[in-house]
């Protein structure tokens, strides 16, 4: 008989028991959505969890919440990158940092560099990492400080650094401000093209479109 692995079941399961209601207004079926993403989104179909720093995004939201599909279309965002190979992204951080799926596996992308590097070889995985470190994989400690002095950080916002990260911004409270997830990703985009290929130490004379 096949030992199925406890772990990681468990952690998604767990996962999905901690966190808000679904996000979406409708099933899964004959959904278009890359195979990986379906077992998570048909436990819960989008959701925030960690007092809204880890965002799902859900598939065909309720009115008011971006939608997976929306999330991942050219024009949202994606096509600012100038990169056609860009991962399929199903969830992000407080600060704007995207999960996305890649080849089988898990991504994590940094925004102000355009980069994506492995995080974990399925969702079942990238759940149990989420859960044993979501301080470090979600930035809870800062978004639950932020909204005790902010309120709650509204639908569709994250936070973004007031002096990009990649730039010498500091991870600290006075250096955050709540702003649309997609106006930050364009901003982060124009960042990405501009220091790409540049060696570290370089100034940058950030151009703002």
């Amino acid at each position: 008989m096949e030992r199925r692995s406890k772990l990681k079941p468990n952690s998604l399961e767990l996962l999905i028991g901690i966190a808000s209601q679904q996000l979406g207004s409708c099933d899964l079926e004959d959904c278009d959505l890359p195979v990986e993403l379906l077992k998570l989104l048909s436990l819960k179909n989008g959701f925030y969890a960690f007092e809204s720093a880890l965002h799902v995004f859900p598939y065909k939201s309720a009115e008011g919440f971006m939608d997976i599909t929306l999330w991942n279309a050219s024009s949202t965002w994606k096509a600012f990158y100038k990169d056609d190979n860009l991962p399929f992204f199903f969830a992000e951080d407080v600060f704007g940092f995207q999960f996305g799926v890649k080849d089988g596996e898990v991504v994590s992308f940094d925004p102000e560099t355009g980069e994506s590097t492995f995080f974990s070889k399925s969702i079942e995985s990238w759940a149990e990492k989420i859960l044993n470190d979501y301080n470090l994989h979600t930035g809870y400690k800062l978004a639950h400080d932020w909204q005790l002095l902010n309120g709650h950080l509204s639908e569709g916002k994250r936070l973004v650094p007031i002096q990009p990260f990649v730039l010498g911004g500091a991870f600290d409270l006075a250096n955050l401000k709540g702003q649309y997830a997609v106006d930050a990703m364009r901003f982060r985009a124009s960042l990405a093209n501009q220091i790409k290929g540049l060696e570290d130490g370089t100034t940058v004379k950030l151009k703002v479109s």
